[in-house]
């Protein structure tokens, strides 16, 4: 399975840059999942849906299915977060899975970097994992491969060779 990471600090743009990166790795051919790490709290859920009303009566997973899509959500009832690797495993397969977030993890990152990100820290000092870096303005660091943010096309190609997608 070929991962490839968006990181960064809040609003630095991992979210709209993943959305295009999606857009353009499916526009060339490539089938792509994605994975969002969320700090909070968050639910997909409605209140007074059938599904909701499922899960507040205590069940652990609640699978919704129709005719164009299921989903699958499980509550977690104490248990600690997964880690990457069992959501992964949950994956169907496909030719390339964009991670959103997961700092922490080691697998091949691009790290995001806005003027209006709360926090401008570069994460790739302490990371041997972030192989390139995205950004809006211009940066002294030369150590890694850096694009613009908005060059999706060349991120793309990058991140094409990065995993072997292409040669």
């Amino acid at each position: 399975m070929n991962i490839f990471g968006i990181t960064g600090w809040k609003n630095s743009g991992k979210t709209t840059l993943t959305e295009k990166l999606v857009a353009e790795l499916v526009q060339r051919g490539w089938k792509v999942s994605t994975v969002k790490h969320a700090h909070h709290d968050f639910d997909i859920d409605k209140p007074g849906a059938d599904s909701f009303r499922h899960r507040q009566a205590g069940a652990t997973e609640v699978a919704i299915v129709s005719g164009n899509r299921w989903a699958l959500m499980h509550e977690l009832r104490g248990e600690d977060e997964p880690p990457l690797e069992s959501i992964l495993s949950r994956l169907a397969p496909c030719d390339i899975v964009l991670v959103e977030g997961y700092k922490r993890e080691s697998h091949r990152k691009i790290e995001t970097r806005r003027l209006e990100a709360k926090d401008r820290t570069p994460l790739s000092a302490g990371d041997p994992n972030i192989v390139a870096i995205a950004t809006d303005f211009a940066i002294t660091d030369n150590s890694l491969p850096a694009f613009d943010l908005d060059d999706v096309k060349s991120i793309v190609d990058f991140i094409e060779r990065t995993t072997g997608l292409v040669a």
